[in-house]
């Protein structure tokens, strides 16, 4: 297969995988990837795994961890999957991070909601009501712009995946034309979509309407212990 349309990085990923699947006979996980190819940052590996998938070398099933295999190659027929007590707790995937601040660049066109068994986190199932487990994702908050909120530093957000969302309500939004995310209260003004930080030291935001896409919206704050 002729791999001229791969950066030297994705020749390097895809390599990896290819010896890792030889050896092992399943799967590297998205951290065993970036540990091999010195990419310290899981969003970086999963924009390149996309890229692959894109140009036709993989394939990836984003409900289960590890649910990636070659193209050419028959998928497994069984794939790892992390299992909850529906009863008492859900597991979570805690994808990345997300800037309560000014916002900052991710890579890619998207979140990306690929994630590692290690990323999973435990919710009390009355924390989410009566939400689908598999439409909720955590991020990470760092910076301080929605501290009025109850949103601190460190702290984990749980989203629900919507691309609507109110006004008023916190969203996790990417701003397509600058290719940045950020955590704000979304507002819907005319043309523009104001997005209010939770602070009184900062500025809102405006963008035009349509270059706001809404990613998912906050149900709950899980407070990080310090």
């Amino acid at each position: 297969m002729q791999r001229q349309t791969l950066s030297e990085r994705q020749k390097k990923i895809l390599k990896f995988i290819e010896n890792f699947l030889a050896e092992r006979g399943y799967p590297p996980t998205i951290r065993d990837i970036g540990e091999a190819v010195d990419i310290a940052s899981t969003s970086v590996v999963n924009y390149n795994l996309n890229k692959l998938v894109d140009r036709g070398y993989i394939k990836r099933d984003p409900r289960v961890s590890r649910g990636l295999w070659l193209a050419s190659q028959e998928p497994p027929k069984e794939l790892p999957v992390a299992y909850a007590d529906p009863t008492a707790m859900f597991q979570i995937p805690l994808v990345g991070k997300i800037a309560a601040s000014a916002p900052v660049p991710i890579p890619g066109e998207d979140f990306g909601y690929y994630y590692d068994t290690d990323d999973l986190i435990e919710v009390p199932q009355s924390m989410i009501g009566a939400a689908h487990r598999d439409d909720l994702f955590a991020l990470r908050v760092t910076g301080d712009s929605m501290i009025d909120a109850m949103v601190a530093d460190g702290d984990i957000v749980i989203l629900k995946r919507q691309n609507v969302a109110h006004n008023g309500d916190m969203v996790a939004v990417w701003l397509t034309e600058r290719g940045e995310t950020t955590l704000k209260k979304y507002f819907h003004e005319g043309k523009k979509v104001r997005l209010q930080p939770a602070n009184p030291l900062m500025d809102p935001i405006y963008v035009d309407a349509d270059k706001v896409s809404v990613q998912g919206r906050v149900l709950a704050i899980l407070r990080a212990l310090h």
